[in-house]
């Protein structure tokens, strides 16, 4: 009885949409405003114990979704989102966040292990719902209605652009997914392109398609940590989607390492996941889909940049750019369902359906954001006064 008297109060404070829920018992009750229709339902198969909740709502509640404890009948993406825009949600007060997990270390090999985690899932799973250019990414829509492909090379033009780049310039893509930026910047702003990875599977799809493109002077790839690219300058560099991965405690030597690795008159153009309330990690995802991983805050990640004599000259949000990228791969993924659940099982099906839903809710509600950082060496006053 206690705990249903909690799980009472804690439904009332985080939602304002009208959600009902069904008990392990049978009883069921509705929450959120009572004047509109019925947003979504939410059925408990069995019993959870509150303290379970009041522990870590995030892993409880995302474990018991994944193995069907309980069962959601509606949109998870708005339910989410209402959840993170109420203060005393499960999803943002600290008392359903007591003990949250140690930040890990990040050594070379443990960086390797959790990139070998979430990407070395297959190429064949990524392509059944990303687009083709398989960029694992946020989009750059100009306009709504773009297609996901269309929109991931707007983004990747933007990029380009943005770096003022001149035919026979060097680049380097760390954390270069399935390589379409280095391979683009051969092949149409006519830079030498470098993209460096920890995914084996990312690697030899990436040497194939420079074999295939007949790139072989203009492009390459190499398998290996950034860290290890010793000596080398790069007249500019790219990273999206890769910070983070490098963790709380790996940003200071990730700045450090570009400012080793850029030219001198060079320009770098950081793209990654960032929040604007400060920097903050989720227990269930650090669990099952991002090990190691570490949302930095805005301010956070700006004095870390301008503390290894670098220069921030250029500031873009794309959070809603975001939230329409996940949009479509919710769509995808929705779509090849049984293939996915054939692939990997049904527990790893609703396992990556909540991810995706999660991260859009995150984007739509403000939770995260992502940031564009154009990056300069001090006094570089080479480059056009304007952005693009």
């Amino acid at each position: 009885m206690l705990d249903k008297q909690i799980y009472r109060k804690l439904f009332s404070e985080s939602f304002s949409i009208p959600i009902e829920v069904t008990y392990w018992d049978g009883s069921n009750e509705r929450y959120g405003s009572p004047t509109t229709d019925l947003a979504a339902s939410i059925t408990f198969n069995e019993e959870i114990a509150i303290k379970e909740v009041i522990n870590n709502a995030s892993i409880t509640f995302g474990e018991a979704y994944m193995n069907k404890k309980i069962e959601i009948n509606g949109n998870i993406q708005k339910i989410i989102a209402d959840a993170y825009l109420q203060q005393n949600s499960f999803l943002r007060s600290r008392k359903y966040m007591k003990f949250l997990p140690k930040l890990a270390r990040h050594t070379k090999t443990q960086n390797k292990k959790d990139v070998e985690h979430h990407y070395d899932l297959g190429n064949d799973f990524y392509r059944l719902w990303l687009d083709p250019t398989l960029t694992y990414s946020c989009a750059y829509f100009k306009n709504p209605e773009d297609s996901l492909e269309t929109a991931q090379l707007n983004k990747i033009g933007r990029i380009l652009d943005k770096l003022f780049i001149k035919k026979g310039d060097t680049l380097l893509d760390i954390g270069c997914g399935w390589g379409t930026l280095i391979l683009k910047a051969a092949k149409e702003y006519h830079v030498k392109s470098t993209g460096v990875t920890l995914s084996s599977e990312q690697y030899h799809y990436i040497k194939q398609r420079i074999k295939e493109e007949k790139l072989e002077d203009k492009c390459e790839v190499i398998l290996a940590d950034y860290r290890e690219l010793k000596g080398k300058k790069f007249d500019h560099i790219t990273s999206v989607g890769m910070i983070e991965h490098v963790g709380q405690d790996g940003l200071n030597e990730y700045f450090m390492s570009i400012d080793q690795l850029l030219a001198e008159k060079g320009t770098a153009l950081i793209h990654g996941i960032s929040r604007q309330q400060g920097g903050a990690t989720n227990a269930w995802l650090n669990k099952y889909i991002f090990p190691g991983g570490y949302v930095p805050g805005v301010v956070e990640l700006v004095d870390t940049i301008t503390t290894n004599n670098l220069h921030v000259i250029d500031l873009e949000s794309l959070r809603r750019d975001y939230q329409l990228t996940l949009e479509h791969w919710i769509s995808n993924f929705h779509a090849v369902k049984k293939e996915v659940i054939s692939m990997k099982g049904e527990t790893f099906y609703r396992m990556w359906d909540l991810y995706l839903q999660a991260s859009a809710a995150g984007f739509q509600s403000s939770n995260i954001d992502v940031v564009q950082y154009l990056i300069v060496k001090p006094a570089n006053n080479e480059i056009p006064m304007r952005r693009i």
